[in-house]
C-alpha cells in the first residue's frame, strides 16, 4: 500500500470545501432550477414516445419556440453561476419564460419544466450577497459566573494601604505614653520631705533646711 494512499480523503474534502465556498458566493440553486426547467421544456416537443408497435410524437406546432425557451433557461441558469449581478434580470426572465412555456410548448413541459423554472426565478430574486464577517475586537472577559457582570478589582484607598497601618502605631505613641507615664506618676506616693527638688515631683522648690 502506498504512503501517499492518506493523502486522497484530505484533497477530497479540500475541493468540497472549495466548492462549497464557490457556491456560497452565488444563487446557485436558482441557477440550477432554471437550468433544470429549461431541459423539459425543450425536450418533450421533439420526444417520440414508443408504445409497443405505436409511436406518439409529442411535437407541436411551435416546436421551435420551445427550443428557443429551454435553450434560454438554460443560458440564464449559467448566467446565475457566473455573472450573479444579473440575477433580478435572469429571475425576472425565467419567470417569464415559465409563464409563456405554457402555451406553447405542452403546458411548460408538463408542467415540470414550468414549476422548476418558476421556482429558480424566484430564487435568484430573492437572492443577495451576504455580508462578508467582520473582525471583532478582543474584549476583556467582563462576566462573572452565571452571566452576572464580574466585579472590578478591589483597589485598596489611601488611607487602607500598609504605609498607613505602618504609621499609625508610631504616630500615636507619644499620645499613648503619655497616659501611661502620668498613671504610673499618680500611683507612686509623692515624698515632701526630701530637699532635692529633682527627687521631689510635687513641689520645684528647695525645702528649708
Amino acid at each position: 500500500m502506498s504512503a501517499e494512499t492518506p493523502a486522497a480523503p484530505g484533497q477530497f474534502t479540500r475541493r468540497r470545501l472549495q466548492f462549497r465556498a464557490w457556491r456560497g458566493t452565488r444563487p446557485f440553486w436558482a441557477g440550477l432550477f432554471v437550468m433544470f426547467g429549461g431541459l423539459p421544456i425543450a425536450y418533450f416537443p421533439y420526444a417520440h414516445l414508443q408504445i409497443g408497435h405505436l409511436t406518439l410524437a409529442m411535437a407541436t406546432t411551435a416546436g421551435a419556440g420551445s427550443l428557443i425557451i429551454g435553450v434560454l433557461l438554460v443560458v440564464l441558469g449559467f448566467s446565475l453561476w457566473f455573472q450573479k449581478h444579473v440575477r433580478t434580470f435572469a429571475g425576472v426572465a425565467a419567470i417569464l419564460l415559465a409563464l409563456v412555456s405554457i402555451p406553447v410548448s405542452n403546458l411548460g413541459g408538463f408542467l415540470i419544466g414550468f414549476l422548476f423554472a418558476m421556482v429558480g426565478g424566484a430564487l435568484a430574486v430573492s437572492w443577495a450577497p451576504g455580508a462578508p464577517p467582520q473582525p471583532q475586537a478582543v474584549q476583556d472577559d467582563t462576566q462573572g459566573e452565571g452571566g452576572a457582570p464580574a466585579a472590578a478589582p478591589y483597589e485598596a484607598a489611601p488611607h487602607e494601604s500598609a504605609a498607613y497601618y505602618e504609621a499609625a502605631p508610631q504616630e500615636s505613641a507619644p499620645a499613648e505614653s503619655a497616659p501611661q507615664e502620668s498613671a504610673d506618676e499618680a500611683d507612686e506616693p509623692k515624698d515632701l520631705s526630701g530637699t532635692s527638688p529633682v527627687s521631689n515631683g510635687a513641689n520645684g522648690r528647695h525645702s528649708a533646711g
